[in-house]
C-alpha cells in the first residue's frame, strides 16, 4: 500500500555532504516510524537513523555526530542530511517505513559513494 522512492545519492569526496530524500506515495502517518538504512556489499543492512511520529530520533554511533534525519508529513517526505562523509559511508541507502513492526516498507535504494 505504501511506496517509497529515494533520491539524492551520488558520488562525493570525503568530507563532503549529501542530502537524501524519500517520498511516499501517500501521506506519512504519525503511526509510522521512518528510517534510513544502508547496506554495503558483503555486509548486513544496518540502521543509520530513525525518527518517530513524535519526533524522537535515533542514530547509529557512526552517524550520530554527522547525520540528521527529519520528516515532513505535510510533504510526505523524510530526509537524511549527511555531512563530513567518509569512505566508510559508501553503501546503498534505503528508506524505511515501519508500522509497529507489522507492516514494513522499503524503497528501492539510492547509491552513495564517498571517494578518498
Amino acid at each position: 500500500q505504501v511506496q517509497l522512492v529515494e533520491s539524492g545519492g551520488g558520488l562525493v569526496q570525503a568530507g563532503g555532504s549529501l542530502r537524501l530524500s524519500c517520498t511516499a506515495s501517500g501521506s506519512i502517518s504519525s503511526s509510522y516510524t521512518m528510517g534510513w538504512y544502508r547496506q554495503a556489499p558483503g555486509k548486513q543492512r544496518e540502521l543509520v537513523a530513525s525518527v518517530t511520529g513524535e519526533g524522537r530520533t535515533n542514530y547509529a554511533d557512526s552517524a550520530k555526530s554527522r547525520f540528521t534525519i527529519s520528516r515532513d508529513n505535510a510533504k510526505n517526505t523524510v530526509s537524511l542530511q549527511m555531512n563530513s562523509l567518509k569512505p566508510e559511508d559508501t553503501a546503498v541507502y534505503y528508506c524505511n517505513a515501519n508500522w509497529y513492526s507489522s507492516y514494513v516498507y522499503w524503497g528501492q535504494g539510492t547509491q552513495v559513494t564517498v571517494s578518498s
